[in-house]
């Protein structure tokens, strides 16, 4: 599982899950969660660049913990959530904010080429307490985002029960579960480094 960007069918993602998120962006805070899908081809990985889209001026960041699916399953009952993940990843959720802030559907604005950069896998061993891990992102050296995923609005067994309800998750895929406040600008040029807890740390570079 661990090639799991190539065995992996769908990133399946999550929105405005932090409520001070979603109130930086002056949205309401979802009852249920809000979901929306990446192609796998926006994956990237360390040593890779991110690349600003054509037409995009407002390229923004945003950490996130992922969770690596395990084994297949649908209609997967709340208790019996985190048997199906097989381990976690530090990503990136790469968004064109120009795109999305006009109404347009979030295809292009969150599904281009390398708007998915995401860490090795990190093991469930490694990774004790997913529900209260910082993240952590800065821009050439400078603290933009820093939180917890016990802030999180749905927590992770909601979120996968949730899901599997309307899509059968299977082994590799990818589940976003949403970013903490302070999402901001990145330029070409600029670097970003993110981390969770003191566990992984990554940076790529942005063209």
């Amino acid at each position: 599982m661990e090639n799991f960007i190539k065995l992996g069918r769908k990133i399946v993602a999550v929105a405005r899950n932090y409520r001070k998120h979603a109130a930086e962006l002056n949205n309401p805070v979802p009852e249920e969660p809000m979901i929306f899908l990446k192609p796998t081809t926006s994956y990237i990985q360390e040593g890779e660049v991110i690349r600003i889209p054509p037409g995009c001026d407002r390229l923004f960041h945003e950490v996130e913990l992922g969770l690596v699916i395990g084994k297949t399953g649908s209609n997967i009952q709340y208790n019996d959530s985190l048997d199906y993940v097989y381990g976690y990843v530090l990503a990136l959720d790469m968004t064109a904010r120009d795109l999305t802030e006009v109404g347009l559907p979030w295809g292009i604005s969150k599904g281009f080429d390398t708007a998915c950069p995401v860490s090795k896998l990190i093991t469930k061993s490694t990774l004790l307490t997913p529900d209260n891990a910082r993240l952590w992102l800065k821009v050439d050296g400078v603290t933009k985002q820093d939180g917890n995923t016990s802030d999180m609005v749905h927590n992770i067994p909601k979120l996968i029960s949730y899901i599997s309800k309307f899509m059968t998750l299977e082994p590799g895929d990818l589940i976003l579960t949403g970013t903490p406040e302070g999402i901001g600008p990145i330029s070409s040029n600029q670097k970003i480094t993110c981390g969770i807890n003191d566990i992984l740390q990554m940076s790529f570079n942005v063209q």
